[in-house]
């Protein structure tokens, strides 16, 4: 089973940007997401973004994650 996990962009550098998920934050390969912005969503498996997601998707996700495993 894969899982990806929502993180909202923070900062954005030449290939790789700093994604945040709740209270971590990562560094984190964008190259595949074209015309990505702060303050957008991606979803990341295995430390590569792998495609852009609305907040409401990323927040109802991270609501279930939460559920699932309490605060993280």
């Amino acid at each position: 089973m894969c899982v990806a996990i929502p993180g909202k962009v923070l900062e954005i550098y030449e290939g790789n940007s700093l994604v945040e998920f709740g209270s971590l934050r990562k560094r984190i390969n964008t190259s595949l997401i074209e015309n990505l912005v702060v303050g957008e969503y991606v979803l990341v498996h295995v430390g590569c973004a792998i495609e852009k997601i609305e907040e409401k998707e990323a927040m109802e996700t991270l609501n279930i994650f939460k559920e699932l495993m309490g605060d993280f």
